[in-house]
C-alpha cells in the first residue's frame, strides 16, 4: 500500500487525503451533481465507490431508506466478488467474518424408505482448485454494503449515502451541462413529504427490480412469469440434521425440495423451501405463506430428521421468474449511434432471477464496476462520451447468460427424484458449472475496450474479453512472494503488464525499446496522463522478468517502470517483479518467453495481449479511448 509519498502518514493509511470536491465537502445534496446513483444496494454502492476515487467528479447516491440496510436478502459471495473486493481493500476483512463455502452435500430420498432422506454424494466447491485464490462466501448483503460505505467515506472525495431521498421521475433535455431532472421526494429528516429538483450529467438507477427509474426511460422487464414458489428463511434452530452447516441440495421423497445455506456467525442458517408450483389463477396468494407454514414444510422435507426453530431473523416467499431489459441506458434503439445515454440501470433494476444460483449481488455489482469507472474516465477528460455506449452493449449480454444459467439450476432444484433421467443429474450440472457461479464465464466481446484475439497466443492464460487472473510473483524491490492481481486497486487506471523476455534487466531489446517507447513516445498512452499530475495516475506499468529475484538489478530496470511520485518526486519501486520459483507465472499463464504486453481494464478484464514490439497496435488501441493531447488535471 502507497501512503507515504506526500509525507508522512501516522494514522490509518486507509484514509487517503481528502481532495477536489472531498475538501469542504456540503453535507446537504447539491442542486447540481456529475452522476446522481439512485439506491444504496450493490451495484449503486460499488458504482459510489469507485466514483469517490474521481477527486474531480461529484457524485452522489440517494436511498429513500432514512438510514443503513440492517439486513440484506442477498448473502452469496462469489470468488470473482471478492476479487473485487480486494480491490477495494477489505477481502480479508469480510472473509474473516463470512462462512467460506468448500462442499456442497447432495441428500435424496433412501432407496430402502423413500419417506426418509439419506446423503448421497459430496461435491467440492472448486473441483480443480484452479478457479480462484479467493474462496466462495455467505456473508450478509448489508456487511458488504457497510464495507463499500467505509471504502467511500476514506475516500479523496469523501463520499456518504444521502438517506431519507426517493426518486419521483426524471427529464433529459437536449441541452445545458446538466441536462437530467431528477425529482426527489423527502421521505425522513425535517423535510418530510417535500420534494425538491436536482439537475445531474448521469443518472445510475440501481433502485431494485421495481426501478423507477427504469420506468422513466420507458425500459420493462420482459421474460417468464413466475411458476414455483419458494419460502426462504434465516433462522436459528436446534436440529439433528447432520450437515446444518454444510451447503446442501435437499430433494425428499415427497418431492418437496431444500437449498440449505450456513450462514455467517456459526449459528445462523437459510434455507430455500419448496413451496410447489404456482397456479396462474394463485393471483400471488402464495405470498400469505406463514412462517409457520414455511416451517411445516421445511420438517416434512426433512424427515426423518426435526428442525425445532428457536428465533426467525427474516423470511420472504417468493415466485421464480426470469426478466430482462432490452438495453440498459435511455438510449433507444433508432437512436444508437446519434448520441450517447445520460441514464443508466444496474442491478435488479434490469435483470431478475432466483436467488437459489447466487448471482444477484454478484452479477449487480460487476454492473456497477462495469459502468462507474467509465464515467470517471468521461467527466474527468480522460475518455470521449462514446465510453459510456458500451456498457448496456457488454453487461446486457452477461445478463442474459446469467438468466440462461439460473433457468436451468432452478429447473433442477425444483425437479422431484423420479423426474431425472440420471440419479447425479444435480451434483453433476454443479461440478460441470462451477466456473459461471464462480463468476468467471463472463467474456466480452470485441469492441473499443476489447481487442480481437490476434495474438492470444502469446498469453493462453489471459484470456481477452474475461478477468485477469492473478498469479504468484516476487516483488523485487522488498523480496515479498505477492499475487500480482491483488496489487491492482480500484483506483480508474488501467493496467499495462510487461512481461519480460529472458534478457537480464537493463540489458539492450525488446523490454529497452517498449520501456523508452511508453516513456517518451507521442504515441505512448502515457502522452494523454495531465501535465501537472503523477506519471502512472492514468496508466500503471508494471514489469515481470523471467528471473528470480535475486538476478534482477533493480538500478538497471528501465526508469519507465520506476516512475516519481507524489509532491516530493519519490521513486517508486513496487512495479518490478520476478517470478516465484515455486509458481512460475510464465508457466502458469501460458506466458510466451519472447515477452508480452497484456492490458487489463480498471476493471480487471483482460483488453489486449499484444507483443512488445508491437507499440503501433498498443498505440491504436489507446487512441480513440483517449481524448487528444496533453491537458491539466481536473
Amino acid at each position: 500500500m502507497q501512503f507515504h509519498h506526500h509525507g508522512y502518514v501516522s494514522g490509518d493509511p486507509r484514509v487517503q487525503p481528502a481532495a477536489g470536491v472531498g475538501i469542504n465537502r456540503p453535507s446537504d445534496l447539491p442542486d447540481e451533481v456529475d452522476v446522481l446513483i439512485v439506491g444504496s444496494g450493490p451495484a449503486g454502492m460499488l458504482a459510489a465507490a469507485q466514483l469517490s476515487q474521481f477527486p474531480g467528479v461529484t457524485t452522489r447516491i440517494v436511498e429513500r431508506r432514512g438510514g443503513r440496510l440492517a439486513i440484506g436478502q442477498a448473502d452469496g459471495i462469489q470468488a470473482r466478488s471478492v476479487e473485487t473486493f480486494q480491490a477495494f481493500g477489505f477481502a480479508e476483512r469480510i472473509i474473516a467474518e463470512a462462512y467460506r463455502i468448500t462442499e456442497m452435500a447432495f441428500w435424496k430420498p433412501d432407496p430402502a424408505d423413500p419417506s426418509r432422506i439419506i446423503r448421497t454424494a459430496r461435491a467440492l466447491d472448486d473441483p480443480t482448485g484452479d478457479i480462484s485464490e479467493f474462496p466462495h462466501l455467505i456473508v450478509n448483503q448489508a456487511r458488504v454494503l457497510d464495507y463499500f460505505a467505509e471504502f467511500m467515506a476514506n475516500s479523496p472525495t469523501r463520499m456518504s449515502p444521502d438517506y431519507g431521498l426517493e426518486f419521483r421521475g426524471l427529464e433529459v433535455a437536449n441541452e445545458g451541462d446538466y441536462p437530467v431532472s431528477v425529482t426527489l421526494l423527502h421521505t425522513a429528516g425535517p423535510d418530510e413529504g417535500q420534494e425538491r429538483i436536482v439537475r445531474a450529467k448521469y443518472v445510475v438507477g440501481a433502485d431494485g427490480a421495481r426501478s423507477k427509474v427504469r420506468e422513466s426511460i420507458g425500459c420493462t422487464l420482459a421474460g417468464d412469469q413466475a411458476n414455483h414458489a419458494w419460502g426462504v428463511m434465516d433462522v436459528l434452530a436446534v436440529t439433528d440434521f447432520p450437515d446444518i452447516r454444510t451447503k446442501c441440495a435437499i430433494q425428499s421423497g415427497t418431492g418437496g425440495s431444500i437449498l440449505l445455506i450456513p450462514r455467517e456467525g456459526g449459528h445462523l442458517f437459510r434455507m430455500y423451501v419448496d413451496l410447489g408450483e404456482v397456479n396462474q389463477g394463485d393471483n400471488r396468494s402464495v405470498r400469505n405463506t406463514t412462517i409457520e407454514q414455511i416451517i411445516a414444510k421445511a420438517n416434512d422435507i426433512l424427515h426423518p430428521y426435526t428442525l425445532d426453530v428457536r428465533n426467525v431473523a427474516w423470511h420472504s416467499v417468493y415466485e421464480v421468474g426470469h426478466r430482462l431489459t432490452d438495453r440498459f441506458d435511455d438510449v433507444l434503439p433508432e437512436e444508437r449511434g446519434t448520441r450517447t445515454p445520460r441514464v443508466f440501470i444496474t442491478g435488479d433494476a434490469c435483470h431478475t432471477h432466483s436467488a437459489k444460483a447466487g448471482q444477484g449481488m454478484n452479477v449487480s455489482m460487476q454492473d456497477g464496476f462495469n459502468l462507474a469507472w467509465k464515467l470517471g474516465h468521461v467527466l474527468e477528460g480522460r475518455s470521449p462520451e462514446s465510453l459510456l455506449s458500451t456498457y448496456s452493449a457488454e453487461r446486457q449480454v452477461i445478463a442474459k447468460n446469467l438468466i440462461d444459467f439460473d433457468k436451468e439450476w432452478s429447473t433442477l432444484m425444483a425437479k422431484k427424484p423420479e423426474e431425472f433421467e440420471d440419479p447425479t443429474e444435480l451434483e453433476n450440472f454443479y461440478v460441470n458449472t462451477a466456473e459461471f457461479p464462480a463468476g468467471f464465464m463472463t467474456q466480452y466481446a470485441p469492441s473499443a475496450l476489447i481487442a480481437e484475439p490476434a495474438h492470444q497466443s502469446l498469453a493462453t492464460g489471459f484470456t481477452i474479453g474475461k478477468r485477469f487472473k492473478s498469479a504468484p510473483v516476487v516483488r523485487v524491490c522488498d523480496t515479498n512472494p505477492v499475487h500480482l492481481g491483488h496489487q491492482a486497486k480500484a483506483d480508474g487506471r488501467w493496467r499495462i503488464y510487461v512481461f519480460a523476455d529472458g534478457a537480464p534487466a537493463g540489458s539492450s531489446g525488446v523490454v529497452a525499446d517498449f520501456a523508452e517507447w511508453i516513456a517518451n513516445s507521442p504515441d505512448s498512452p502515457l502522452a494523454a496522463t495531465p501535465s501537472d499530475a503523477d506519471r502512472d495516475a492514468w496508466f500503471d506499468v508494471k514489469v515481470i522478468y523471467q528471473q528470480e529475484h535475486t538476478s534482477v538489478d533493480i538500478g538497471a530496470v528501465p526508469a519507465a517502470f520506476k516512475p516519481q511520485v507524489g509532491p516530493f518526486k519519490l521513486t517508486y519501486l513496487e512495479n518490478v517483479y520476478a517470478t516465484d520459483p515455486s509458481a512460475d507465472i510464465f508457466e502458469l499463464r501460458g506466458l510466451d518467453r519472447g515477452g508480452v504486453v497484456v492490458v487489463v481494464r480498471p476493471d480487471q478484464y483482460v483488453a489486449n495481449v499484444l507483443p512488445l514490439t508491437a507499440t503501433a497496435e498498443l498505440a491504436a488501441f489507446f487512441a480513440p479511448l483517449l481524448q487528444a493531447g496533453v491537458h491539466e488535471a481536473v
